[in-house]
C-alpha cells in the first residue's frame, strides 16, 4: 500500500462543535489524526439561511480550523468553493474516502436528520464510527430519557431544581434554594417605563476581520437571494471574542437583564440581553462557565438573586430541559400538528413589509442582525403564528433560518411544543396566546400603529387581537379543560351570540388576507 495512502485516525469537527474539549478531539493523539471539517453549500439550502447565520457559523469554523493548526493538529478543510458534491454527508464522505479513512470519531450531531445521515454514511462506507456523547451539555441524553421515563408531563420547573441540586448552583450551605425560593420569574416581567428604555450599556460586538470578511463576500456571492443583511455583522466568532462578551454581559448588562427581559421597545433590538447564544450553540463557551460568572456575579452583590436565578435558569434549566425533550420526542416532533393548522408564511415574514408595527419590528430586526430575543421570538411572531393558524413546519424551518443561534435541537421544540402548542402541551401546561393588549402593555409597538389593540372588529381592529378572540372561539372547549386557560374561555362566554359571529367574520377575512395585514 502507498504510504500516503495508509489510513490515520479521523475526527470530524460539525460547525456547532468548536471546542478544544470536543471528546472526539480529547480521545484523539494530534500527532497521529487528521482533523476533517467540511462546509457544504447542501447544508446552506436545506432551509433559507439568513446570510448573517451563514456567515456566523462559516466564520467561526475557519477560526477554529486555525486554532486547531496552532494546536498542532492536521486540518483537512472542505470550503464552499471546492468541488464536490453538495449535501454535506456525501462531501464527507469524499473526503473519508480519499483519505483512505476506515475508523471516524465524531461527537453526535446536535439534529436529527444529521445523526440518521453519518449513521447511513458510515454503514454506506463500511467505516467503524465512534460516537462520542456531547459533554457540552450538562445533562446526557440518556439521563434526560431516564429522568422523563414514567412521568405523564415533563415541566422544566422540576428537572431545573435537580440540576440546581447536582451542580450546586444558587444553593445555600443547607443545600436550600439561595432566598428561599427556587424561581424569581415573577420579578423578570416588566416592561419598560413609559418614557423608555434610557440608556443602556452596549453589548461586546467585534468587527470582522479578514477571515470573516472572506465568508462574507463568499456569501453575498453564492447565496445573494438569502434573506437578511450582513451590514450589521459584528457577532463572536471565536472563543477569545466570546469570552469577551460574556465579560461584558455579567459587568454591564447582567444588572437589569433580568426585571427588563420580556420588555419590548421599537429601535432597540438587543435590550438588556445577554447575545450568548451563538456562542453557546457553536460551543465557543461552556453552560458551567456561564453559569459560574453569573452566579459569582450574585455572590459578589453586583446583581440581584432575580436577575442571575433568571439567567441561569435559561441556560441551565430550560436549555438543558429542551435539548432532552428534543432527543426524547424526534423524529416525530417535527411533523407535530395539533391543531392541523395548514396556512402557508405570509410573504412578508421574509421582507418585514408589514402593517403590523409589532411584527413590522421584530421581523425587520430579524432580517437586519438575525436576532430577536426570547418574548419576540413567543408572543411576536410566535404568537402570531398559532394565532393565524400557520403550518407549523413552515414556521419552525422560518426560525431555523433566520436567527444566527438556530441549531435544531434548540429552535425546533421551542417553536413547534411551546410557541405553537404543535405537540398538544407535551411540555407545556397551555398555548401562549395573548391578544394586542399583551403588546401593548410590554412594548411601544402599539403607539402609531395603524391598528388598536382594543378593538376586534371594525376597520382598525387589530389583527392579533381579532384573531386571538377567534382562538378563543373555536378552541372554547379545550380551554375550558384547562385550570390555566378556562378564565381565557370564561372571557369568549361572556360575548353575546352577535359578537362572536362578528369577530369570527373579522377573523375569516384577516385569514383570507394575512399577506395585506
Amino acid at each position: 500500500m502507498n504510504k500516503a495512502l495508509q489510513p490515520r485516525p479521523v475526527v470530524w469537527i460539525l460547525g456547532d462543535q468548536l471546542s478544544l474539549s470536543n471528546p472526539a478531539l480529547l480521545a484523539a493523539n494530534p500527532d497521529t489524526t487528521t482533523v476533517v471539517m467540511v462546509e457544504a453549500p447542501g447544508e446552506s439550502t436545506v432551509v433559507w439561511n439568513h446570510k448573517a447565520r451563514l456567515v456566523l457559523f462559516l466564520s467561526a469554523m475557519r477560526h477554529f480550523a486555525e486554532t486547531l493548526r496552532t494546536q498542532g493538529w492536521q486540518v483537512h478543510y472542505t470550503s464552499l468553493d471546492d468541488e464536490g458534491p453538495a449535501a454535506l454527508t456525501d462531501r464527507v464522505a469524499a473526503v473519508l474516502s480519499a483519505l483512505n479513512a476506515t475508523q471516524l470519531d465524531v461527537v453526535e450531531p446536535g439534529e436529527y436528520r444529521l445523526q440518521v445521515e453519518l449513521e447511513q454514511m458510515a454503514q454506506r462506507l463500511n467505516l467503524r464510527l465512534n460516537l462520542h456523547s456531547d459533554s457540552h451539555f450538562l445533562c446526557s441524553k440518556a439521563e434526560f430519557a431516564k429522568w422523563a421515563e414514567g412521568r405523564k408531563s415533563l415541566r422544566m420547573e422540576f428537572f431545573y431544581r435537580e440540576m440546581r441540586r447536582r451542580y450546586k448552583i444558587l444553593l445555600t450551605d443547607q443545600s436550600e434554594p439561595e432566598g428561599g425560593q427556587w424561581n424569581y420569574d415573577a420579578e423578570n416581567r416588566s416592561g419598560f417605563p413609559k418614557a423608555g428604555p434610557g440608556l443602556i450599556p452596549d453589548p461586546e460586538f467585534f468587527e470582522p476581520d479578514d477571515i470573516t470578511l472572506a465568508v462574507m463576500q463568499t456569501v453575498e456571492r453564492l447565496f445573494p437571494d438569502h434573506p437578511g443583511e450582513l451590514k450589521n455583522f459584528k457577532w463572536p466568532v471565536t472563543r477569545a471574542q466570546a469570552l469577551l462578551a460574556l465579560k461584558c454581559f455579567i459587568e454591564s448588562r447582567l444588572t437589569d437583564f433580568g426585571t427588563y427581559q420580556d420588555a419590548m421597545w421599537t429601535h432597540t433590538p438587543f435590550g438588556w440581553h445577554a447575545l450568548l447564544s451563538t456562542s453557546l450553540n457553536l460551543h465557543l463557551i461552556s453552560p458551567l462557565e456561564v453559569i459560574a460568572a453569573a452566579e459569582q456575579a450574585y455572590r459578589d452583590s453586583a446583581v440581584s438573586l432575580a436577575s442571575a436565578e433568571g439567567f441561569i435558569r435559561q441556560v441551565l434549566g430550560w436549555r438543558e430541559f429542551i435539548r432532552g425533550v428534543y432527543w426524547l420526542d424526534m423524529p416525530a416532533m417535527a411533523s407535530d400538528n395539533f391543531f392541523n393548522h395548514q396556512r402557508p408564511l405570509p410573504a412578508w415574514f421574509w421582507n418585514g413589509q408589514t402593517q403590523m408595527v409589532c411584527m413590522r419590528e421584530t421581523v425587520g430586526q430579524t432580517l437586519k442582525h438575525g436576532y430577536a430575543h426570547h418574548i419576540q421570538r413567543l408572543m411576536v411572531t410566535g404568537n402570531f403564528s398559532l394565532l393565524a393558524q400557520l403550518q407549523p413546519e413552515a414556521v419552525s424551518h422560518w426560525y431555523l433560518a433566520v436567527y444566527v443561534d438556530a441549531v435544531e435541537w434548540v429552535e425546533l421544540p421551542n417553536v413547534a411544543g411551546m410557541a405553537l402548542f404543535a405537540n398538544g402541551g407535551r411540555f407545556t401546561s397551555k398555548p401562549y396566546i395573548a391578544s394586542g393588549a399583551y403588546t401593548k402593555r410590554m412594548s411601544n409597538y402599539c403607539k402609531g400603529c395603524r391598528y388598536d389593540p382594543a378593538k376586534r372588529v371594525g376597520a382598525d381592529a387589530c389583527p392579533v387581537t381579532t384573531l386571538y378572540w377567534n382562538f378563543l372561539d373555536t378552541h372554547e372547549a379545550m380551554l375550558m379543560g384547562n385550570p390555566r386557560t378556562a378564565l381565557m374561555a370564561k372571557n369568549i362566554q361572556r360575548l353575546s351570540p352577535e359578537e362572536r359571529t362578528a369577530i369570527k367574520s373579522q377573523a375569516q377575512q384577516v385569514l383570507n388576507q394575512l399577506d395585506q395585514c
